[in-house]
């Protein structure tokens, strides 16, 4: 097999509720005189309560929606004359500071607002059009500075963000084992990339329910805080140390099918993510574990059905799309040895049978 590229971690990690007290401290030995801080109108709203005074001159910009080519160039533009960059916000602000701090060569601090995806710990960005269309994933060589998570912040977050995390998180185990299920030999990488996936599925079978009844009690307890962690650094090192073998299979690009259709774009990523977790294992003829999951799914009101997430099943027309879209030449799924768009309509017609 070709060999795998580890880029496992932040150079630094730290996750404690007032943590971001301690932000000052851990840049004091940087000496960085000029920041940006780029997050978003909410984003912002939601951390500045936390963000500590620091001994560095900040301008601060806002992000406009989606992480693309056009608003990277924007913001470099605007934070030429930075030494540092935080990003503060959710998935796509993340993203957006990362492939900026790798356009300008400058470091990046990530400030999660939310706990919906490992956007913080990879050493990638994905990006998307403006009207919210997959484009592509982009994967740097330069780990992020520091990642600091506050789980005193993320409490104020919305339930529905951490439960859409809940979901993308789930897929890591799916997608990374579909991927290397049949191989003759796992590398030590690969090993530590499935256990961490493994984590990540049982962590948040076991507990994601009881987390977002800390979250919405806007409480913190070690149950909330493991689960966050399981979602941003688990879910990171599947593919930090997995590479290839670790990132996205079929449960992605059905989400990148999804994504074509008008009506998903107000619905989370994680949510067309956890519904291609199950389009996936019907298409590996796995349905008895997609009925272990229903009752899993309904539970946490995670998606089972295409109107679920505002599409018309009885639209030949939609299924066609996201069908098409999702089996193209690029897609990951192709990992899976699937091309052939009828399949992927024949799982989504069976979905929504298994769903009543």
């Amino acid at each position: 097999m070709e060999s795998i590229h580890v880029q496992g971690a932040p150079t630094f990690y730290c996750c404690e509720p007032g943590v971001l007290g301690r932000l000052p401290k851990f840049i004091e030995e940087h000496t960085f005189e000029e920041g940006a801080v780029i997050s978003g109108e909410q984003s912002w709203e939601a951390a500045e309560p936390f963000f500590p005074d620091l001994n560095v001159d900040l301008i601060y910009k806002k992000y406009r929606g989606e992480c693309t080519h056009a608003e990277v160039d924007r913001l470099c533009k605007e934070i030429s004359g930075s030494d540092v960059i935080f990003g503060v916000g959710g998935g796509k602000v993340l993203d957006l500071c990362k492939a900026c701090g790798n356009e300008l060569n400058l470091p990046v601090i990530l400030i999660p607002t939310l706990a919906s995806n490992c956007a913080g710990w990879t050493s990638l960005s994905v990006f998307y059009d403006e009207a919210g269309n997959f484009i592509e994933y982009t994967i740097f060589q330069k780990s992020t500075l520091m990642l600091i998570v506050d789980p005193a912040l993320l409490v104020h977050s919305p339930v529905d963000f951490l439960r859409a995390g809940i979901g993308d998180t789930i897929a890591k185990w799916y997608e990374a084992d579909v991927l290397t299920r049949n191989l003759p030999t796992k590398p030590i990488p690969l090993d530590i990339a499935l256990h961490a996936a493994k984590l990540c599925r049982d962590v948040l079978i076991e507990d994601g329910n009881e987390a977002l009844g800390y979250l919405r009690q806007t409480k913190t307890d070690p149950v909330l805080t493991r689960v966050v962690e399981t979602i941003i650094l688990s879910a990171g090192m599947v593919g930090g140390f997995g590479d290839r073998l670790g990132r996205i299979a079929g449960a992605h690009s059905i989400h990148n099918g999804l994504t074509k259709v008008n009506e998903t774009h107000q619905y989370l990523h994680g949510d067309k993510v956890a519904y291609g977790i199950l389009i996936q294992l019907l298409l590996e003829k796995r349905e008895n574990e997609v009925q272990t999951l229903l009752s899993y799914y309904k539970e946490m009101n995670l998606p089972i059905h295409l109107s679920d997430l505002g599409v018309d099943v009885v639209s030949e027309e939609i299924v066609d799309t996201i069908s098409s879209y999702s089996t193209a030449p690029n897609e990951s799924i192709h990992l899976m040895g699937i091309s052939d768009n009828n399949k992927v309509k024949r799982a989504i017609y069976r979905l929504e049978e298994l769903g009543r």
